[in-house]
């Protein structure tokens, strides 16, 4: 296990300190290009896992994959904004990535909250027009960047590749559906109990209300963002919760504690 990286020696060599088996502490150096080749195969690797690849056979995937580059984010910093030229697709390699619309006043609505695996920038990148929302990284992210180009030449010789982007594009649009009824029909707190549920399910991978401890970690700014609604709202409708033992609030971590009394929250204004 590499612990850190000790020196850069004319942007060449980089010295690194390494534990061997034996719990004693080595030094490696070891060329960046070598860094490099490494790094963007493990990303071409992820990559290869995304859902827009997996149907292709190994060479038409490698070849696509090869024009592919890599970008590293930091936590909250802008990855496009919404009206920018829609040039590019991405994917997630690692952490986390936020797309959402902001109002003039600065009322922000989070549309989707992307993980590794998953892409976006599809929308402006097929029809060549402006990005359609902002994305942001949540935390330290990595991602693969495919240029328009790139893309429009390999859908044009591979057809097979349609079909799962347009299962991407569906599935997008059935969450907006989604998302735009809840706001229209649903008060604050159906919205940020389905909200909950539906984050925790991702994150945890739970299909039911009686299997272990969900847990969300999330502000209250963000469920807001996510819900819709203002940040007092969801507090309110979060420390209420807590008291009745639905919740329990630790930080930025909210425990699911009564997954079934949530539930019924969530479907008691879907009726």
């Amino acid at each position: 296990m590499y612990l850190r990286c000790l020196d850069d020696w004319d942007g060449v060599y980089v010295a690194r300190e390494k534990e061997n088996n034996y719990g004693i502490v080595e030094l490696n150096v070891v060329l960046k290009s070598d860094q490099n080749i490494t790094g963007i195969e493990d990303a071409q690797r992820q990559l290869a896992k995304c859902v827009l690849f997996r149907g292709l056979n190994a060479h038409d995937r490698d070849s696509l994959l090869a024009r592919t580059r890599t970008r590293t984010f930091s936590d909250g910093e802008c990855i496009f904004q919404m009206g920018s030229p829609g040039t590019t697709l991405m994917a997630v390699l690692t952490g986390s990535v936020s797309i959402s619309v902001t109002s003039p006043e600065g009322k922000q609505l989070v549309l989707a909250t992307l993980e590794a695996g998953d892409i976006f920038g599809e929308i402006a990148v097929l029809d060549g027009r402006e990005r359609t929302a902002d994305a942001t990284a949540v935390g330290r992210c990595s991602l693969a960047v495919l240029e328009r180009r790139d893309i429009l030449a390999f859908l044009t010789q591979q057809p097979l590749i349609w079909l799962p982007l347009v299962e991407v594009l569906c599935d997008r649009l059935r969450h907006a559906d989604e998302l735009l009824g809840e706001i229209a029909l649903f008060q604050v707190p159906t919205r940020l109990a389905k909200t909950l549920i539906r984050v925790a399910k991702s994150k945890a991978k739970l299909q039911t209300p009686d299997s272990a401890s969900m847990q969300v970690r999330l502000s209250q700014q963000e469920l807001a963002n996510l819900v819709g609604a203002t940040r007092e709202s969801v507090n309110k409708c979060l420390a209420g919760w807590q008291r009745a033992g639905i919740i329990h609030i630790d930080g930025r971590s909210i425990n699911i504690k009564d997954q079934a009394s949530l539930m019924r929250l969530a479907e008691l204004g879907s009726k």
